[in-house]
């Protein structure tokens, strides 16, 4: 598949079918993670891969969306924070920077094998850290269900290109 096609056929899948996700394709989405770019090459990053099964309960704590739990697996980036580059100038940390470059790739290589993913921000972080015993100095960035899509992808509703560039100033 065409990258261009690729990008156009990624979106938000909110329904998923119970079917397990392939071994083969897990590790080349996660493989996909570890060749992302991330500040000074530093990969300050961790991926939980959670299987939903039996946590039903402890999940729905972490993210209340039904459609959330009905994936077969959920990825979580976390960061760690002691590993991340931070810019000298004003003390900038890129960890978050790096852990969406590391989800896009992850979405991004679902897409291309079959798979549907939801980027997930609007979690309970504190319910995150305690549910997937997270150690001080790691934080959850994002989550994603992974598994078969069982939805249609909706239009995708985008602001003109125009209304998003500028050029050499604001």
């Amino acid at each position: 598949m065409d990258f261009f096609e690729l990008i156009k056929k990624r979106y938000s899948v909110r329904s998923y079918k119970s079917d397990r996700v392939e071994k083969e394709k897990l590790d080349k989405i996660l493989e996909a993670a570890r060749l992302a770019p991330t500040a000074a090459n530093r990969q300050p990053f961790r991926i939980l891969v959670i299987e939903t099964e039996g946590q039903r309960e402890a999940l729905l704590r972490v993210y209340r969306q039904e459609w959330f739990v009905a994936a077969p697996l959920v990825l979580c980036v976390c960061g760690v924070e002691a590993e991340a580059w931070v810019r000298n100038h004003d003390g900038k940390s890129y960890m978050d920077v790096d852990a969406a470059i590391v989800m896009d790739h992850m979405v991004l290589a679902a897409t291309a094998l079959g798979l549907g993913t939801c980027w997930i921000g609007a979690f309970n972080p504190d319910a995150a850290r305690e549910v997937f015993n997270l150690p001080a100095g790691v934080d959850p960035i994002v989550m994603t269900p992974l598994g078969y899509p069982d939805d249609s992808p909706r239009p995708k509703r985008r602001k003109p290109l125009e209304d998003l560039l500028k050029f050499q100033r604001w």
